[in-house]
C-alpha cells in the first residue's frame, strides 16, 4: 500500500504526527462505540406478525471496503470475515495496479502537490505551474512505483503475501500493536511469518531509484535514506487505517 503522502521531509513529518493522532482517536472511539452496541440488551417483545420482521442488516458495498473514507484506495486488505483466496503474482500486481491508478488518487496527487507548492518544497522548482507540474509528477511517481514494487513485484519475487490480514487482534492496544509489526512481519504464500522484505527492501529500492527524478538537492544520501523512513512511516499508518476502518465504518455507517 503506498497510496500515502511522500518526499519533502519536515512537512510530511508533522503531517504523520497530525495523521496518527487523529487516526488513533477516531479508531478508539469507533472501537468503544462497536464495544458499547456489543453489549447485551433486553429483547422486545416478539411480534405475532412475520410482516413485523426487521430487514437483514446491509453488507458493506465493495466501494466501503475499497476506499477508506470513500477516497483512499484499500485494496489489499483481507477482514477478519472475508474468504481468504490464494495469492498469486497476477493477483499481486493486480492490487498494485488497482492501488496505483484508482480514479481517486489523482485528486490526492493535486493535494499534496498542491500543499508542496504552498511549502515550496522542493524549493528548486519555485512557484509557478511548471513547478506545480513536477510535484504532481513526483507525487504519482513516488505512489505508482511503491505500489508496484512493494505489492507487485517484490512479493512475486520472494513469494510473500502483499496483503493486510485485519482483525487478528483482539482489544484496541493489541489490534494497534498488530497493525504497526505488519510493516516488519509477513506472510508468505503457504501461510507462514516472515521478515517483510518486500516492504522494508521494497521501500529502500523505490527511495534509492526516486533519485533520478528528485532534484539534485534530494539525491544525497541522508535525503535517500529519510525517504525510506518515511515511506515505510505512512506504510505503518496505513496499516493502522486498515485496521480500525470496518469500525470506523460501522461507526459511521452501521456497514
Amino acid at each position: 500500500m503506498a497510496w500515502m503522502i511522500r518526499g519533502t521531509h519536515q512537512s510530511h513529518a508533522q503531517a504523520g504526527v497530525v495523521v496518527v493522532a487523529g487516526a488513533l482517536l477516531l479508531t478508539a472511539a469507533a472501537v468503544r462505540a462497536q464495544e458499547a452496541a456489543q453489549e447485551p440488551r433486553p429483547e422486545p417483545p416478539q411480534s405475532q406478525s412475520s410482516s413485523d420482521e426487521q430487514p437483514p442488516a446491509a453488507d458493506a458495498s465493495p466501494d466501503s471496503k475499497n476506499r477508506i473514507f470513500g477516497i483512499m484506495p484499500n485494496y489489499t486488505t483481507v477482514e477478519g470475515t472475508d474468504k481468504v483466496e490464494p495469492i498469486t503474482s497476477a493477483k499481486s500486481f493486480k492490487m498494485a495496479a488497482l492501488d496505483s491508478f484508482d480514479p481517486f488518487v489523482y485528486p490526492l496527487f493535486a493535494f499534496i502537490a498542491a500543499t508542496a507548492q504552498v511549502q515550496n518544497e522542493p524549493a528548486s522548482w519555485g512557484h509557478d505551474w511548471q513547478g506545480y507540474a513536477k510535484r504532481y509528477g513526483l507525487a504519482f511517481a513516488d505512489n505508482t512505483m511503491c505500489s508496484l514494487i512493494t505489492t507487485g513485484l517484490m512479493p512475486s519475487l520472494l513469494k510473500q503475501d502483499p496483503r493486510y490480514y485485519q482483525g487478528r487482534a483482539t482489544g484496541f492496544f493489541p489490534r494497534l500493536a498488530y497493525a504497526a509489526s505488519r510493516s516488519v512481519v509477513t506472510k508468505s504464500r503457504t501461510g507462514q511469518p516472515q521478515f517483510n522484505l518486500s516492504e522494508i527492501g521494497g521501500t529502500f529500492i523505490v527511495a534509492g531509484v526516486s533519485n533520478a527524478y528528485y532534484p539534485p538537492e534530494e539525491r544525497n544520501r541522508n535525503a535517500t535514506l529519510e525517504r525510506w523512513g518515511t515511506q515505510a512511516m505512512w506504510d505503518t499508518v496505513a496499516n493502522e487505517l486498515k485496521e480500525f476502518w470496518p469500525d470506523m465504518r460501522r461507526a459511521l455507517h452501521g456497514l
